[in-house]
């Protein structure tokens, strides 16, 4: 059977002028609200060069190792640090974690927006954007997506940051409708957001990452492709 090779996706450039509306990819994403920060600005600003050290240290191995039968004793222990100098930083293990994990999610979001570019069609941002995302995560291990899940403060956490994936995704969703980018009509872009940006999270989850052919990174972004490229409005 002959198959009907696809065309090459239509870019934001190549888009005729009256399908092109008013802003940027860069300007749609920033007009979403971030999740709150952990440590707000000032308490960010005050922290020494140790403590930042700690902080960035713990990061780097509670994703690998997890922590949930950690104390703070313990993880004074490895970091080679007082338990004074862990209490300035958070008032209990759990608190510190979240004050860790919040630093690094807003790490890898920082990656992921820098990956889109302003002369990226709407759908060309959503691809780059949520492969940057899946692929910083790519690290967590069964383990640490165990305890994040089995303490309140990660759940909440993830579901905060979660959320604002799926927010971006859909305002970039949205324009590309506006922009006449996507070739199927009506688009439910809320239910569209949730699936795409949700599939990184959903992956990574204790029960269904060894279940997995791949990591829940690479096993993600080909599912995005796949949806995105039938999302694709042809250039015939």
């Amino acid at each position: 059977m002959n198959q009907t090779s696809r065309s090459a996706p239509v870019r934001w450039d190549a888009v005729p002028p009256e399908l092109q509306i008013a802003g940027s990819v860069i300007d749609v994403m920033r007009s979403v609200t971030p999740p709150r920060p952990v440590l707000t600005r000032q308490r960010e600003a005050a922290l020494t060069d140790r403590q930042r050290e700690i902080l960035d240290e713990l990061g780097r191995t509670v994703v690998v190792e997890g922590f949930i039968d950690l104390t703070m004793a313990d993880l004074a222990a490895r970091l080679n640090c007082s338990l004074r100098t862990l209490y300035q930083l958070a008032g209990s293990r759990n608190e510190l974690v979240v004050t860790v994990i919040d630093r690094v999610l807003r790490s890898h979001g920082r990656s992921a927006h820098n990956a889109v570019t302003a002369d990226m069609s709407a759908l060309e941002a959503i691809q780059a954007y949520l492969h940057a995302a899946n692929d910083a995560v790519s690290e967590v291990t069964p383990e640490f997506a165990a305890d994040m899940a089995a303490i309140n403060e990660g759940t909440a956490l993830n579901e905060a940051h979660s959320n604002y994936l799926i927010d971006v995704t859909r305002a970039l969703l949205d324009l590309a409708v506006d922009r006449g980018e996507i070739d199927i009509k009506p688009v439910d872009t809320a239910a569209l957001a949730r699936m795409l940006g949700g599939l990184g999270r959903d992956f990574a989850r204790p029960e269904v990452l060894g279940r997995l052919d791949h990591s829940p990174a690479r096993s993600a972004n080909a599912m995005i492709d796949l949806v995105l490229d039938g999302l694709r409005r042809s250039t015939t």
